[in-house]
């Protein structure tokens, strides 16, 4: 029997996300209302610009003043799509202290400070629900937090941000520089003004730091997670990655040791087989690949952002949790018992890509593997290639076997002071093999 009394939603933030969520709750009321077991109302909505014409929102229930919307009292579930760490993460606080559930999409705040927001939501006996903060429209937490919280997961692997994709996919398929596809995703609203935070791996890595958390049962602070961006990605490794039958992807990797002892989670550039299924996530979108003990493989796929895929995570995270609000219980929490301390990223094996200036005469291969052999690192294999240019310099491209990272950047630096090396032209992690 449906209860006729709504629950209440306050809406912090009305942008892109925000303004598709309300228009959702608005256009599928009778949808949501059967499927929660109670109407669900929108209560009010926080913003910073109140002038801005809103379609579909009364203005009646625009304000400014987000902390006193949060303090009511009679506010169920607070929706917070505003970003940021302040004031995100006090009105959130509020929220639970003054009796309602949260919604977020906010994924810095989370990765900053999820232990002590959902320690508050606990003390409060109150939930805090963040699919979208992930992936968009991909389920995604919830399947690692709920679906597979009887397995063990050994790895998580994927793309989880859109705009580092498009600009990749664009210089493999079109052959453009970074800064030419980089001015493409912009124009296409794809890339912010100030694209930082995706193109030098921030979102990724908050990303990263969130799902470990979660994977692994134990906590991973943001600035556990190994960061490289994308800006120095050149199309001349696009274009070698070619040549091995690679694509280059930004890629976020969380992983539990081999002897389960800790985990690592990192983000940076690396070069996949075309053959792999990652290699085929075009544009914009996200895809990642988890590996638990029992399920095996499993690959979730789909828009990682934009405002209707990230409403939709949203308005599922809002049925589940006003669905537990009627049950009078709430889902689940933060789940950190196993406590595995996070590896530093010398540590994390791995394989590079080294692509080499060198002078064009005999011996300066049997220099360069003698260098790789005195670091412990062995080599797969090995291109040279005459250029036939007056400096008499050739390429020397070596794909190295798993080593630890920090022999390979050892080795890395070594070739550097050779007098038969005139310079590193690039050099790429190689994953899944």
């Amino acid at each position: 029997m449906m209860r006729t009394r709504p629950l209440k939603v306050a809406l912090l933030g009305c942008g892109v996300v925000g303004s598709e969520v309300a228009r959702i709750m608005t256009t599928h009321a009778d949808d949501l209302a059967a499927r929660i077991g109670a109407p669900v109302e929108l209560a009010g909505v926080a913003v910073r610009r109140p002038s801005k014409v809103r379609e579909g929102i009364d203005p009646a229930l625009v304000t400014t003043d987000a902390t006193a919307l949060v303090e009511r009292g009679d506010i169920d579930v607070v929706i917070e799509v505003i970003g940021g760490i302040e004031p995100a993460r006090t009105l959130i606080t509020t929220a639970f202290e003054h009796g309602a559930s949260v919604v977020s999409a906010n994924k810095a705040l989370l990765a900053q400070d999820g232990p002590a927001l959902h320690a508050a939501a606990e003390r409060h006996g109150r939930d805090l629900y963040y699919e979208a903060a992930v992936a968009g429209a991909i389920p995604l937490v919830r399947p690692l937090r709920e679906s597979l919280a009887g397995d063990k997961v050994n790895r998580v692997l994927g793309i989880v941000n859109g705009t580092t994709n498009f600009i990749l996919d664009r210089m493999d398929t079109s052959g453009a520089g970074y800064s030419e596809a980089l001015d493409e995703a912009t124009a296409l609203g794809y890339a912010e003004a100030d694209p930082t935070a995706d193109v030098e791996g921030f979102d990724a890595a908050a990303k990263a730091a969130i799902l470990a958390g979660i994977a692994f049962h134990t906590r991973v602070g943001i600035g556990e997670v190994h960061r490289e961006g994308i800006t120095e990605v050149t199309a001349a490794d696009i274009a070698s990655a070619r040549r091995m039958g690679c694509t280059v992807k930004l890629l976020a990797i969380c992983e539990r040791a081999a002897d389960g002892r800790s985990v690592t989670a990192r983000v940076h550039p690396a070069m996949i087989p075309l053959s792999h299924p990652l290699a085929s996530v075009r544009e914009a979108y996200n895809a990642v690949f988890v590996e638990a003990e029992a399920a095996g493989q499993l690959m979730f796929y789909g828009p990682g952002a934009g405002g209707s895929p990230t409403a939709s995570a949203v308005l599922g995270d809002l049925v589940a949790v006003c669905r537990n609000k009627l049950g009078e219980t709430t889902g689940p929490g933060e789940s950190a018992y196993t406590r595995l301390p996070v590896s530093p990223m010398g540590e994390v094996v791995t394989r590079y890509h080294i692509s080499l200036d060198v002078a064009d005469k005999p011996g300066v291969l049997a220099q360069v593997a003698t260098v790789f052999a005195e670091s412990g690192v062995s080599i797969d294999t090995v291109r040279q290639q005459s250029r036939q240019d007056p400096d008499g310099e050739a390429s020397l491209v070596v794909v190295t076997h798993r080593a630890p990272d920090a022999a390979l950047s050892g080795t890395v630096e070594a070739l550097r002071k050779l007098d038969t090396v005139r310079g590193v032209a690039s050099i790429m992690r190689v994953e899944g093999e």
